[in-house]
């Protein structure tokens, strides 16, 4: 996987552009990595910053860091029980569904359609009711939260576009346009050329 398509990857970066923070972007594959980003971070998954002698290499702590250094539009300013539970419900239960929905040889002994209905109800459909009354998850700007979590959706629309436009949720889709045609996404989609070391 190169870096660029990670979700993970594509959150951090979301959220250092934001902050306006320049890096030395290094694009690599997974099944290649240069030595130096394992020594960096021997388990060996992206995203990794390195900064000021500390490495970060969760891309939550990356989305963090970023925001204590600038957050001119409060990203930041949201209830933390609450932006919590929805980052942890995607990366952890939801995330386990995107995989087997997206890799069915991977897991032959589940039904699809199944899979589908599970992340309705566990991600899409809760989604969709908060957003019937909101521009965004927490509220009525963007932050965060849904930076945190667009790369995911965004990656599940994906598997089967046709069958994602037949699920009735259309704010979430709404949701996931908007984000898709941002500026602030199509400045970190840019291509780099692959690092070697």
């Amino acid at each position: 996987m190169h870096l660029v398509r990670c979700p993970y990857a594509m959150r951090a970066r979301m959220a250092l552009h934001y902050a306006g923070i320049e890096v030395e972007h290094r694009e690599i594959t997974l099944r290649n990595k240069p030595r130096s980003m394992l020594l960096a971070s021997p388990k060996g998954t992206v995203p990794v910053l390195c900064v000021d002698g500390a490495v970060l290499d969760q891309s939550m702590d990356i989305m963090r860091w970023a925001l204590q250094h600038s957050d001119r539009d409060a990203w930041g300013l949201v209830d933390p029980n609450s932006a919590n539970a929805w980052i942890e419900k995607n990366d952890g239960p939801f995330k386990k569904l995107l995989d087997q929905y997206k890799y069915p040889n991977r897991y032959p002994e589940l039904n699809q359609a199944e899979v589908l209905g599970e992340a309705m109800d566990l991600m899409l459909l809760p989604m969709e009711m908060v957003l019937q009354s909101h521009s965004y998850l927490m509220g009525e700007g963007l932050t965060y939260v849904d930076v945190a979590i667009f790369p995911f959706i965004r990656q599940f629309s994906m598997v089967n576009p046709q069958e994602f436009e037949r699920l009735p949720i259309p704010f979430v889709k709404r949701w996931l346009n908007s984000l898709i045609e941002s500026e602030l996404f199509r400045a970190v989609m840019q291509k780099h050329p692959t690092y070697l070391d």
